[in-house]
């Protein structure tokens, strides 16, 4: 891919836009290019509008069967309401109190322990469903334990549980990180995708608007928002209407209801889009965890190249530095301006892109593994299918860097060494699988 011949590592400056070309059309509008233009806004609309549609009555209608059973009775009493203020309970006068939802996943485990660590309170809410593994999002849970972290076992779709939390705590903050991950599984789980990450952000927003006060929300969308967009580096300004999978559809989705729960409720909102985040504790679907499995067992990989064997890369960041933007963002979150569902002025509304700006080729990745790993891998090289994958993302991060301080600092190769290490020692069996 020629674009990947000019891609340099992060140097003092993040990445910024290309520039615009100015407009040189007559300030007056044809009155058919008007028309013209009004029909294009009215079709995308519509067709926006009913994909909302479906997405309710698909989620309603049709619950995905990854989907753990009604946790109603699971929670509550005198007991339990003690364990989850005292784990929201903050330690510094100027700490957050932050509800984390998905706590016990890859990034809402670390981003809980980082909070916990400089004095916040936090409360975590998990649903443990099956996507991958469980035992490795209660090996998880039982870190944040140590930490003490308490994390709640519900869903972000179950209301009363929602309206109870609030009840028992007042947070100041909510940081919104459940949501059903993955491209491909898409094409075969189309409601988990809808349940979770459009059905539930509603429920979580409608419970949010509806709190006295109204916590400021941190949440997290995603690089693949971007889709066919052939425009690189990657900027917050580009068009983000065409989605290559379900999963972006969904995550699209989220960000224009979070524009309408902001302007209508005055709830203040900031979106992350996140570039494929890996680390310690990481995702078992995502390619280099399942690499690093297959090449120790001696099994062969497939590495996929795009179409005339052009190279497929990915802006690789690291776990740490995606903690690090999701505090930032929460400490500069300004507060919401409405109240039991009220609005009482404009409130803060945001994106960002967090991401490394040094996109890394897939073959790139597999060589490093090998060279950590001392195995050599089998590679099986094929073509791109369409499943939903683009072909490469890399991060405009200027936005990122002005306002919340943001500047990635670990390269691929560093921080995949550091994923090794954990890998190794966490499926090792050893007792020593809580080290970070």
């Amino acid at each position: 891919m020629s674009q990947l011949k000019t891609l340099s590592h992060l140097d003092s400056v993040p990445s910024t836009p290309g520039k615009f070309k100015p407009d040189k059309s007559t300030p007056y509008v044809h009155r058919f290019r008007f028309y013209t233009s009004l029909s294009r806004l009215t079709l995308w609309s519509s067709f926006f509008l009913a994909f909302i549609i479906f997405c309710f009555f698909f989620s309603s209608s049709s619950p995905p069967p990854s989907s753990r059973r009604s946790l109603g009775d699971s929670w509550g009493g005198r007991d339990w309401e003690r364990r989850v203020s005292r784990s929201a309970r903050k330690h510094t006068s100027s700490g957050l109190t932050v509800l984390v939802t998905g706590a016990a996943g890859f990034v809402g485990t670390h981003v809980s322990i980082a909070l916990k660590r400089r004095g916040d309170g936090v409360l975590g809410l998990d649903n443990f469903n099956r996507y991958y593994d469980p035992s490795l999002k209660r090996a998880r849970q039982k870190l944040l334990e140590r930490s003490g972290v308490f994390v709640v076992e519900g869903d972000i779709n179950d209301s009363s549980l929602l309206k109870k939390l609030f009840e028992v705590v007042a947070f100041t903050h909510v940081m919104h990180l459940a949501a059903q991950a993955g491209v491909r599984f898409a094409m075969q789980n189309p409601g988990s995708y809808v349940h979770s990450n459009i059905a539930g952000l509603v429920n979580l927003l409608e419970v949010c608007k509806s709190a006295d006060p109204q916590p400021a929300i941190v949440w997290a969308s995603s690089s693949s928002v971007y889709g066919l967009n052939s425009k690189v580096p990657f900027s917050e300004k580009d068009r983000t209407d065409q989605p290559a999978s379900l999963y972006a559809a969904t995550k699209k989705a989220g960000e224009e209801i979070a524009h309408t729960y902001n302007h209508i409720y005055g709830l203040s909102i900031t979106g992350l889009r996140f570039f494929t985040v890996y680390g310690p504790w990481g995702r078992p679907d995502m390619a280099y965890y399942f690499f690093t499995k297959d090449i120790l067992k001696g099994k062969s990989i497939t590495v996929f190249e795009a179409p005339n064997h052009g190279t497929v890369a990915r802006d690789f960041t690291y776990i740490d530095d995606i903690v690090k933007g999701c505090l930032a963002a929460l400490d500069t979150a300004k507060k919401s301006t409405g109240s039991g569902g009220k609005k009482k002025g404009p409130a803060q509304l945001r994106v960002f892109n967090l991401g490394n700006t040094s996109p890394v080729p897939v073959g790139q990745l597999v060589s490093i593994l090998e060279k950590l790993l001392k195995v050599k891998a089998k590679r099986k090289v094929l073509p791109m299918p369409r499943n939903g994958d683009v072909k490469f993302t890399h991060a405009n991060i200027s936005s990122a860097y002005r306002e919340l301080g943001y500047k990635p600092t670990t390269d691929l190769e560093t921080g995949l060494k550091k994923f090794v290490r954990w890998y190794l020692s966490y499926h090792s069996g050893s007792k020593k699988k809580s080290s970070w």
